[in-house]
């Protein structure tokens, strides 16, 4: 009699799987601070225990986790506009939106000429600088139909901006401790040199409020740019039947900050918003930490990967030092 061969093993039965995820959420929302906790379960805590979440387990609700946290980070972006004011917020974020021009156009340049001395794929390359230069993988997301980038493509790009976006979170605020940078210089820096809008939120919440308020209008701001560059995109690979994505929520979050600048709302109605929006934020981590696994890490690719480092340490460096002259 022939023996069967062994099934592969799990990491974990799968009710086991569901039942720590829905603990996991449970545990982002719970309001420690509200009911005069300490609040353990920060933006960067959440990622993290959602990347250990993903080592151990599969993912019991890839589709609900992959759209729930692609919109709650919108609302709570949205959120976080009831907490700033127009006037104030556009006053510091000038500088920052400046130097916002220059590093998309040069990060972009730089991209594809690097990716071409990679000998790298042509569509993969302008998907990465896509994502490092503008907003990670929402530019990604919105170039990619434009581009027609195969699914591998897609993966490829998308699996190495989010490597760096999870490593970011966790070296960004100590670097900036390190240096003593201001909450403007920090704020400022993060929006610029993080790619993804989680990551940059989680970030300035970790630093401080004021960093939090400049690193999301600056983020929001340079996250705008996805518009003309699909329509440069459409016109460089010749695709004038291409959709484009626009990034609505981004103007639901500018009209946030106009009803809470002038329309006098009660402090406890925006105090809630903006606890609400944190708390989705911190969802959306773990969320995000535990859509990673071993398969898309090893999907990525030696070449991609040296291609975002490079791209990543000139907007990283470069940007440190534009901020750290020009900001007080």
């Amino acid at each position: 009699m022939e023996k069967s061969e062994p099934k592969p093993k799990k990491k974990f039965m799968p009710r086991t799987a569901k039942v720590v995820y829905i603990l996991l959420i449970v545990l982002c929302l719970f309001p420690f601070d509200k009911l005069g906790l300490k609040q353990y379960i920060t933006p960067a805590v959440a990622l993290f225990i959602g990347l250990v979440y993903a080592m151990l387990f599969e993912c019991p609700y890839p589709k609900f986790n992959k759209k729930t946290s692609k919109y709650l980070l919108q609302v709570s972006v949205v959120g976080l506009g009831f907490g700033m004011n127009v006037t104030e917020s556009l006053k510091s974020g000038s500088e920052g939106m400046l130097f916002t021009v220059v590093s998309v156009v040069g990060v972009m340049a730089i991209g594809v000429m690097v990716g071409w001395w990679l000998h790298l794929n042509r569509k993969t390359a302008y998907l990465i600088s896509s994502g490092t230069a503008i907003c990670g993988g929402s530019a990604i997301a919105a170039v990619g139909p434009v581009l027609k980038a195969s699914s591998h493509e897609m993966a490829v790009s998308l699996g190495v901006i989010f490597i760096l976006n999870a490593i970011a979170l966790f070296i960004f605020p100590p670097i900036g401790h390190f240096f003593d940078m201001s909450q403007a210089q920090f704020g400022t820096w993060a929006a610029i040199a993080i790619h993804d809008t989680s990551s940059v939120v989680g970030a300035g919440e970790a630093y401080g409020p004021e960093a939090l308020k400049l690193a999301t209008l600056i983020k929001l701001t340079r996250a705008l740019w996805i518009i003309p560059l699909a329509f440069v995109t459409m016109a460089l690979f010749r695709d004038k039947t291409a959709k484009i994505s626009i990034p609505w929520f981004i103007f639901l979050f500018v009209l946030a900050m106009v009803v809470n600048t002038y329309c006098a709302l009660p402090a406890g109605v925006s105090e809630w918003c903006v606890w609400l929006a944190k708390k989705g934020l911190v969802l959306t981590l773990l969320l995000i930490g535990a859509s990673l696994s071993l398969a898309t890490i090893k999907s990525v690719g030696a070449r991609p990967l040296l291609l975002a480092i490079v791209l990543w340490i000139i907007i990283g460096v470069s940007s440190f030092f534009v901020v750290r002259a020009t900001i007080a």
